[in-house]
């Protein structure tokens, strides 16, 4: 094989776990994959139309991840997310957000600008007209933008990660119009600091914003762990 063939064949095998392991991800962080449900290689690989490799390779990935534990001579098990998942990446969220609101002060462009105001713009617009499904996926786009803005793709890595793990749970948070309402006034509060370069103000605001998610979280019943772990001694 020449050296054309050989990196031909190591850029499509690594495709090809990249494929499988984003799909099993997905399937993990949406709920398709339950909690104990066991990866078969063999079914995943029939259903993917690749072989045994590249799904062992992802299934190693997510191990890493801690989405998956892989148990020697039995199996690949779905380890999913728990309650106490939810509250840690939400504390962790909380500190890095607001580090990344500081830092956008400084690197934020002024096209990054005019796209996180017409995020805003047509939040308050879905918002009067009670469309809740665009409302969730523009403050998808709003904190992505925001991540991009800071300047640092190791942070924006980190966050982005970090904000698609809670989907399922930050689609509930903001399925009540007064709870998106309010976060898309924390949205406007937090970039008008960033406008101002107001470091201190921006990386507080950005900070509270989602320790009010957290609060929203408990006061919908989901995840009551994250209350135990508060009364532990373990919040904000």
């Amino acid at each position: 094989m020449d050296n054309y063939s050989e990196n031909r064949a190591v850029i499509d095998r690594y495709s090809l776990r990249g494929k499988v392991f984003n799909k099993l991800r997905e399937g993990i962080l949406d709920g398709g994959y339950p909690e104990k449900y066991e990866l078969r290689e063999a079914a995943i690989s029939k259903e993917f139309g690749v072989s045994r490799t590249p799904v062992r390779e992802a299934l190693r990935q997510l191990e890493l991840e801690g989405l998956v534990s892989v148990i020697p001579n039995k199996g690949a098990y779905v380890n999913g997310i728990t309650s106490k998942d939810i509250y840690d990446i939400y504390m962790i969220r909380s500190y890095l957000e607001s580090l990344c609101a500081k830092w956008a002060c400084e690197n934020i462009t002024s096209g990054q600008i005019e796209d996180l105001e017409e995020i805003i713009y047509l939040s308050e617009f879905h918002i009067k007209k009670k469309h809740m499904d665009q409302i969730f996926e523009l403050d998808n786009r709003f904190h992505l933008a925001m991540y991009k803005a800071c300047g640092s793709k190791i942070l924006e890595h980190i966050l982005s990660d970090y904000h698609r793990y809670v989907e399922r749970i930050r689609k509930n948070t903001l399925s009540l119009q007064e709870r998106a309402g309010m976060a898309v006034m924390e949205h406007k509060a937090i970039l008008n600091a960033i406008k101002d370069k107001d470091e201190e103000k921006a990386g507080q605001l950005a900070n509270e914003h989602i320790l009010k998610a957290i609060d929203n979280i408990k006061s919908q019943g989901i995840g009551n762990l994250m209350q135990k772990h508060e009364d532990n001694g373990q919040g904000a």
